[in-house]
């Protein structure tokens, strides 16, 4: 099973665009030192996320906006629009099973079935995500790093993210 990392960059540069798309310009830069990903690759991402009608991007440096509010934007959306095919790919049977043997003969039929069902259910859960869920679960973890209950984190470290945040818009 793969989902490649460009969704979780997505998703991630989501989390970025609604948490300080109004307070600054967010671009491909700015989304580039946040996620420690490519320029390039960020804007190809928010390309698929514009094409799949996700966020709205200004050309040039005018950056990026939510194009729909968090609650209408699911995972599943998000993840299509990088990974069209990614429900065929998300499983792979092997090609040459023995005609033969009754289970070589009818273990793709057998396979096809089981492995539908695991794409199904995974369509359905995706699509019960949305962002403004992973935003909630974002905003834990700024309360719980604020109060120093995350292993390595403290209220010194939210403090540095918000002042990177603020240095790399001036630098973009």
């Amino acid at each position: 099973m793969h989902i490649s990392v460009k969704c979780s960059v997505a998703l991630h540069c989501l989390i970025f665009i609604s948490e300080y798309g109004e307070q600054r310009r967010v671009t491909s830069q700015l989304l580039a030192k946040s996620t420690g990903v490519n320029p390039v690759t960020i804007r190809t991402i928010l390309s698929a996320l514009k094409k799949a009608g996700i966020v709205e991007v200004r050309p040039g440096t005018g950056g990026a906006t939510l194009a729909l509010p968090p609650e209408q934007i699911d995972v599943f959306t998000v993840t299509k629009a990088l990974e069209p095919d990614f429900l065929s790919k998300l499983i792979g049977v092997h090609a040459s099973p023995s005609d033969l043997c009754p289970v070589g003969r009818n273990i793709h039929e057998v396979l096809d079935d089981t492995y539908e069902t695991v794409r199904e259910d995974l369509c359905h859960s995706l699509k019960g995500i949305t962002l403004a869920d992973v935003l909630a679960r974002y905003q834990e973890t700024l309360v719980q790093e604020a109060q120093g209950e995350r292993d390595g984190s403290s209220a010194e470290a939210g403090s540095c993210v918000s002042s990177d945040v603020g240095d790399m818009s001036a630098t973009v």
